[in-house]
């Protein structure tokens, strides 16, 4: 090909990367934590590499040639609906919807509030409520409502922009589990197994002049359709279904972290 010349799709080309491994998802605490969550075997991180500069206003073109770069669709997985094992996408993405995720957080005081407001004691521990459901979600406690519950009086405690933030949702990914979640009494499970997996996927620099840590990667919240309808990361939708793409532009990476909601492995 002639210098100058695009390949497929404005001229990203990808190239997997087996050996990047995530040891936040592999560590023998977190797999306990997973498996009790009911997120064991259904949750995983990928990583492929590009060779283009990536600007975030061609964000769709750049989703776009992901899943149709040769050197992906044998590569990247998701989860049968029908037999519940690992499979690669076999068929043509002809739409994508690829949702920008503010990253801007670098502290786990972020989550401060949950202690300002009763919502968990000074001990660690999550304040328990009367049982009720919010479909398909049994809330018991004070922490699943602010997550989940619109017109409770607590859910104000986390702003519009704050619960938009890839570090809230994958708190709140976390929380929520899969389909048999045995849910945690004290909170700190949850923000370690976050921090852990946040500061795995994300690249972070130092500025020069501020000398503060900022994040250099973006996030966006990915959905991608055949001719049929949806076909990634599902062909159903769920709340706890997902798939992230972490793009790190100065490395040419992306990191694809994704979930679909259902039964864990349980031993």
């Amino acid at each position: 090909m002639a210098a100058g010349e695009l390949g497929p799709l404005g001229g990203y080309y990808f190239r997997f990367l087996p050996q990047k491994t995530f040891q936040s998802l592999s560590t023998p605490e977190t797999t306990s934590r997973l498996r009790q969550w009911s997120m064991l075997g259904r949750i995983k991180a990928q990583a492929f590499g590009f060779d283009q500069t990536f600007q975030v206003y061609r964000k769709d073109d750049f989703v776009m040639a992901f899943f149709r770069d040769p050197n992906v669709i044998p590569n990247l997985k998701l989860l049968s609906d029908s037999s519940g094992q690992w499979i690669t996408l076999g068929t043509e993405v002809k739409k994508i919807e690829a949702i920008n995720v503010p990253c801007t957080q670098i502290s786990m005081s972020f989550f401060n509030p949950l202690y300002d407001e009763d919502i968990v004691r000074e001990n660690g521990h999550i304040v328990k409520c009367l049982d009720s459901f919010c479909d398909p979600f049994l809330i018991s406690d004070e922490l699943r409502k602010v997550l989940l519950v619109e017109d409770s009086e607590k859910y104000e405690v986390f702003s519009q922009p704050d619960r938009e933030e890839f570090l809230f949702c994958l708190f709140k990914h976390l929380c929520l589990g899969g389909a048999l979640c045995q849910y945690e009494d004290v909170l700190n499970p949850y923000l370690e197994t976050t921090k852990l997996i946040y500061k795995d996927l994300l690249s972070v620099r130092k500025n020069p002049q501020t000398k503060k840590i900022q994040i250099t990667s973006s996030v966006f919240k990915v959905t991608a359709y055949d001719s049929i309808g949806m076909c990634y990361p599902s062909t159903k939708s769920h709340e706890q279904t997902f798939s992230y793409f972490i793009v790190d532009p100065i490395m040419r990476h992306v990191h694809v972290l994704y979930h679909c909601y259902g039964m864990g492995e349980m031993s």
